[in-house]
């Protein structure tokens, strides 16, 4: 989306919006997961994105606050079966108050350039969270793709009626991990053509790089937890 002003100009709270607040290391404790929860909560992140063994907890901590409520899906590499992943989402989408899911896309079928999988894989996922009211982001691990097959994945996941893309997980480990590059976003927003919104996720990590992407028109931004207070400040 075009910002209504340049993001240098935004408020701490305008930024924080544009954020969802990744807690999402394997080895976090109750407690970290905690603190991070309330580090959102207090910036105004638009959600926490954790994953589902979490969101029992967070659904308690984040209730009455203006911070949504976000998990992932098969993640970090998408590999389960699209009857396995559509079933996870039913499973988090139906019990737990969740705005949004991301899933993960299967990113080894957009390289082998199997299209009609990739959209039938996300596709599962899709109708499973919009029957409850859940948006859905679908991750393309870009760091494992050519720009083409990152516009390939785009079109995939508007296709299917997903609500967003984006770029990365953050646990890429086949190569360098540089996730929302602005070429990346500028190939997803691209490729999109206003059929499907766009998350930058992966690598943002100082204020010149997270404005840049807003100011381009990035619609989210996937945020790590130990970067997100910096970013917002003022």
């Amino acid at each position: 989306m075009t910002p209504a002003k340049p993001a240098a100009q935004m408020t701490s709270r305008e930024l924080a919006t544009y954020i969802d607040y990744a807690i999402l290391k394997p080895d976090f404790s109750e407690q970290q997961i905690r603190d991070y929860v309330a580090e959102a909560v207090a910036l105004g992140c638009k959600t926490v994105c954790v994953n589902p063994s979490a969101l029992p907890l967070v659904a308690q901590l984040i209730e009455g606050t203006d911070t949504g409520l976000c998990c992932v899906c098969d993640f970090p590499f998408g590999q389960s079966t699209p009857v396995a992943k559509a079933a996870q989402a039913e499973a988090y989408a139906s019990t737990f108050p969740l705005v949004e899911l991301d899933m993960v896309a299967n990113f080894g079928k957009l390289i082998d350039g199997d299209l009609a999988y990739v959209t039938d894989d996300i596709r599962g996922v899709v109708e499973a969270c919009h029957a409850h009211g859940v948006a859905v982001k679908v991750i393309i691990e870009s760091d494992a793709l050519t720009l083409e097959q990152v516009a390939d994945g785009t079109r995939c996941a508007a296709d299917a009626g997903a609500d967003f893309i984006k770029s990365s997980t953050g646990f890429y480990t086949g190569g360098p991990s540089l996730g929302a590059t602005v070429e990346v976003v500028r190939t997803m927003m691209e490729a999109a053509n206003g059929r499907i919104k766009v998350k930058g996720s992966g690598g943002i990590r100082t204020q010149e790089h997270f404005f840049e992407l807003i100011d381009m028109g990035m619609d989210r931004a996937g945020v790590g937890c130990t970067s997100a207070a910096k970013l917002c400040a003022k």
